[in-house]
């Protein structure tokens, strides 16, 4: 009788032809998950994980695209909209302080077990708040260091918004251009407000330290005796009362940078890490809760996301967000 050994090479080819269905199908999975995660979350049922992801989007103009891919305008706008923020006009008479010219800065760290964690930079003398900005305003922007190392900083945090944009392509700029009101040392630095008596939100100090924040004119501000300013938003404390009654504030969760005023005066610069695994962000409400457990009077959110930095001692605090490290941006708040 003559027996027959089966032939090794079919073996093979039939558990090579297995891998192959295995990868493909591995592989079939992936795309179909990448094509229909997004068509999930932006239509699917999820309300709570849509409002998430359009709101972090929308923090930082580098990740807008995200969202305006899948979304129209006025979709987005409808969705941020859901979660109201106050508008409360700021009484610019009601914080009245004597200034002790106490020259002390304190760093504190922030956590939230795993949700985040941050930097809280206390300055006693609010008249040391300076606004700096880069060198190449209008054609690039600088990282927040480097304009703080410029201006031989104490602490700086980023600041003002801007338009992410070089030519006619979209979010691949260098944050030289910002928006609003840019206003260092008394002088109006940039400006593509449409009168004087425009109204933006802004973070602004005067001559004797008093932090102004949500909408202001220039005009306002020339009144005031406003020495620095920036424009951003949205403000999340005024005249002692949060701006955020429920909800997150609908900007989702994300890296943060915020400045905020004691009714004494104190100045609180505070940044967020966000994006991480070991800190995925905070959202505006969480801003504002840290503001007011640290008794800030007036608080104004200023521009996060992947702009966000803490500068202290010739170091950067805080992890930025980005692959490459600190962002360019136009402009900075910092501690003279």
């Amino acid at each position: 009788m003559k027996r027959y050994r089966k032939s090794s090479k079919n073996a093979y080819g039939r558990k090579r032809a297995s891998w192959k269905v295995v990868t493909g199908f591995i592989v079939f999975q992936l795309v179909f998950a990448l094509i229909t995660a997004p068509l999930i979350v932006f239509y699917g049922p999820f309300d709570n994980v849509r409002k998430t992801v359009v709101g972090a989007a929308m923090t930082t103009l580098s990740h807008q695209w995200i969202a305006k891919i899948f979304l129209s305008d006025e979709k987005i706008e409808a969705i941020l909209n859901e979660n109201t923020i106050e508008t409360i006009e700021q009484d610019d008479s009601a914080l009245e302080f004597v200034n002790t010219h106490d020259d002390s800065v304190e760093v504190e760290e922030i956590s939230e077990g795993s949700k985040f964690k941050g930097y809280m930079i206390i300055v006693h003398d609010p008249t040391r708040i300076k606004v700096g900005y880069s060198s190449k305003l209008g054609t690039a922007g600088e990282m927040t260091s480097q304009i703080a190392k410029a201006k031989g900083a104490v602490a700086a945090i980023n600041g003002g918004g801007f338009t992410d944009q070089t030519g006619t392509s979209k979010w691949t700029g260098t944050g030289g251009i910002p928006t609003g009101i840019l206003i260092s040392e008394g002088n109006i630095i940039s400006n593509d407000l449409s009168s004087n008596t425009a109204k933006v939100d802004v973070m602004a100090i005067t001559a004797d330290g008093m932090l102004l924040v949500g909408p202001h004119s220039i005009n306002e501000m020339t009144k005031l005796g406003v020495k620095e300013a920036i424009s951003f938003g949205p403000a999340l404390i005024v005249n002692g009362k949060t701006t955020i009654k429920s909800g997150d504030g609908g900007w989702g969760i994300a890296p943060r940078t915020a400045i905020g005023q004691k009714k004494d005066g104190t100045i609180l610069m505070l940044v967020i890490d966000g994006r991480q695994t070991s800190s995925v962000g905070a959202s505006l409400r969480d801003v504002q809760n840290i503001m007011v457990e640290y008794g800030a009077y007036n608080a104004t959110n200023l521009d996060g996301g992947s702009s966000t930095t803490m500068y202290y001692d010739n170091e950067v605090l805080n992890n930025p967000c980005d692959p490459l490290g600190e962002r360019s941006v136009p402009s900075i708040v910092y501690v003279k």
